[in-house]
């Protein structure tokens, strides 16, 4: 008997080390007691995250900018940049080098070495339209990135393309046509990351960050109310598992156990996330959507659609990226005047408190504010997307 106890432990300890979340784990509390807002963290991955999560230093310590000729005086074909000095442009370019362009090609891999200011090679098209983005995020979207801001380095880490990013799924589109083969329809199965394998609907990023399907868990009503069926249900949970796992949290980061739907009993990270979820749409829709034309087939989806970002394409394991260190002081080009934006860039005076109400509105904002904020919600992205992609407010949770 005492063997078979002994084997039984055994069995349970290689069990609990094969989920790779074996014990001891460290809680912290986060809330009032008797709520159950706690956070639970595996040490072991805390201690790998920090080993993936540093700052680079700079190329080379940058002056203060003093005046002097602007860069889009000094260069030619510079469309964003133009109001730095040559110094904070170069800086930037060698800062970018590093954090983006693989180390074999560096400044070649955007510019071609014959004609600096030619657009012939598609990536420097993309970059010009990712240092928009890139601004616009940190003028517009405070709301979410707060005072951080963020920079190429909180996404690429290094890496031309982005670790976290996503494309359609050929297996849901077939669902959405109708077709028999080949068609999962998106429900719940074993084996994706994207909803951290849960049994969960695992297409969740195409109608919640790439289109606006209202983010719904049951209805407040019995009759008479807003239809909330249940695929929307588990699709909304897959969403939740998704969000928890990029910021390597539970749920109760965001929102009270006692009662998960209550904004006035949630943590402000609810509120910080509703606005994260947007930022996302708008980046996908308005920058990443919109360049479709310039990526190449190595850098788009088997249904031809690019590669898009959701959480983890910026958090990567962590609730704050970068552990919420800032890099605007080393780079404070970064944080400069923003080009005319394409739609989306925010909520204009909605005070960072305020609190998304049932229907999805911000109290405070007109409806034309919100047509503006959401281009989603108007019916297409309005590009023209090779391969069977689908239009952003028509998407709807697979199943």
């Amino acid at each position: 008997m005492r063997k078979l106890t002994i084997l039984a432990v055994a069995a349970a300890t290689a069990t609990l080390a094969g989920c790779g979340e074996a014990p001891p784990m460290k809680t912290t509390q986060i809330g009032y007691r008797g709520t159950g807002q706690e956070t639970v963290t595996n040490p072991r991955i805390a201690n790998a995250l920090r080993l993936v999560n540093g700052i680079p230093a700079t190329p080379y310590a940058l002056d203060p900018d003093t005046g002097g000729e602007r860069a889009g005086h000094a260069y030619q074909n510079v469309k964003v940049l133009g109001d730095l000095s040559v110094d904070q442009f170069n800086h930037l370019m060698a800062s970018i080098t590093q954090w983006v362009a693989p180390p074999a090609q560096g400044c070649n891999y955007c510019h071609n070495p014959e004609n600096m200011a030619s657009d012939r090679i598609y990536t420097k098209v993309v970059a010009r339209r990712m240092l928009q983005m890139t601004r616009n995020i940190n003028a517009n979207w405070t709301s979410h990135v707060q005072g951080v801001g963020v920079t190429c380095w909180t996404c690429h880490r290094g890496n031309a393309v982005p670790k976290n990013v996503w494309t359609e799924d050929p297996a849901v589109v077939a669902a959405r046509d109708g077709q028999l083969k080949g068609n999962t329809r998106g429900i719940a199965s074993a084996g994706h990351d994207s909803v951290k394998y849960a049994s969960l609907p695992y297409d969740i990023f195409t109608p919640y960050l790439l289109g606006a399907y209202p983010i719904r868990v049951q209805a407040k009503v019995p009759v008479d109310g807003p239809e909330v069926p249940i695929k929307a249900t588990e699709a909304t949970y897959g969403l939740m598992m998704h969000m928890a796992g990029s910021l390597g949290v539970n749920c109760e980061y965001c929102h009270n156990s006692r009662a998960f739907g209550d904004w006035s009993q949630s943590r402000p990270q609810r509120v910080t996330a509703w606005y994260g979820i947007r930022m996302v749409r708008n980046i996908n829709n308005d920058y990443i959507q919109k360049l479709s034309w310039a990526m190449p087939a190595n850098r788009k989806g088997p249904l031809g659609d690019p590669y898009k970002v959701n959480c983890a394409t910026c958090h990567q394991g962590l609730p704050l990226p970068l552990y919420g260190v800032s890099m605007r002081k080393e780079h404070p080009q970064l944080w400069g005047p923003v080009a005319k934006d394409v739609g989306g860039i925010g909520y204009p005076g909605v005070p960072l408190a305020a609190v998304p109400q049932a229907n999805g509105q911000v109290p405070g904002l007109t409806a034309a504010a919100h047509t503006a904020a959401a281009p989603a919600r108007r019916g297409t992205t309005d590009v023209p997307v090779a391969g069977k992609t689908a239009a952003a407010g028509a998407a709807t949770p697979a199943g």
